[in-house]
């Protein structure tokens, strides 16, 4: 905001929703992540990739303040994780179909444990909700472990989605799913971030699906960042149709992009 002519000019500074500066785990002799940085805007969607061992699932967890770092720093909303993690976990919340929920709770039995959790308000309106936004109304009274894989990963989704989170993680939040039902929760997960406005990062092995939902695209590889940018930016730099040959490229070690070699 600037006053008169002559006058002092302020400029407001948003802090970043995200905020990783030269982040490092070490377990043992091995470096999983190795002194990333970078921050994330609100309402952003940002895709995480990265073959095994990459360091994408340290990395969410070290942000979520599951894991502590060996050195450096992550802050989400303001707050230092894992220090000041109780502050801000309510506005979170993660979804990956590989973490199972308790098999003999039904689904209603599973969300009601997370949504007290999150101290959900009109609990029992926002499960019936998200069990007709997600196609999971027949499913609520039977047991999780009953579950196809394509439902329990559903269920993981309306989990992550009960608190109604600022920042939400995702590690492949479409697998298992056919492809018509994917593209649903796509849809779905693109309308809850335009709605809630909320920061989203995204880690996922479908390159369709990150060109598609994201803005930017951070790229890891042995614990490091390779490459951070937008998609169109990557094709073009990399002289690549889709995002999955620049991905192997890095992966492969082909990293000499089309501008440098210019």
């Amino acid at each position: 905001m600037c006053g008169s002519a002559g006058g002092i000019c302020m400029v407001k500074i948003v802090e970043p929703v995200i905020a990783v500066d030269q982040l490092v785990k070490v377990y043992k002799t091995t470096r999983a992540v190795d002194g990333i940085s970078f921050a994330l805007e609100g309402g952003s969607i940002t895709g995480l990739l990265g073959g095994n061992g990459a360091g994408k699932t340290t990395t969410i967890a070290m942000i979520m303040g599951l894991v502590m770092p060996t050195s450096g720093t992550v802050r989400v909303l303001g707050a230092e994780m894992p220090r000041q993690r109780y502050h801000v976990l309510h506005k979170m919340n993660f979804e990956s179909p590989y973490v199972d929920m308790p098999h003999r709770l039904t689904v209603r039995q599973n969300l009601k444990v997370f949504g007290k959790l999150y101290a959900v308000e009109d609990l029992d309106d926002r499960i019936e909700a998200l069990a007709r936004a997600l196609d999971l109304t027949e499913f609520l009274d039977r047991p999780t472990g009953k579950l196809s894989a394509g439902q329990k990963t559903r269920v993981a989704l309306a989990k992550a989605l009960i608190n109604s989170p600022q920042v939400l993680l995702l590690d492949e939040p479409t697998a298992s799913l056919d492809p018509d039902t994917a593209d649903w929760v796509r849809s779905h997960l693109e309308r809850f971030r335009k709605e809630r406005g909320a920061t989203v990062l995204l880690a996922s092995h479908n390159m369709a699906e990150v060109e598609r939902l994201c803005e930017r695209v951070i790229i890891m590889k042995r614990g490091r960042i390779e490459d951070d940018d937008t998609p169109e930016r990557l094709l073009v730099r990399y002289g690549r149709q889709t995002l999955e040959e620049v991905f192997l490229d890095v992966a492969r070690g082909r990293g000499e992009t089309r501008e440098a070699a210019q």
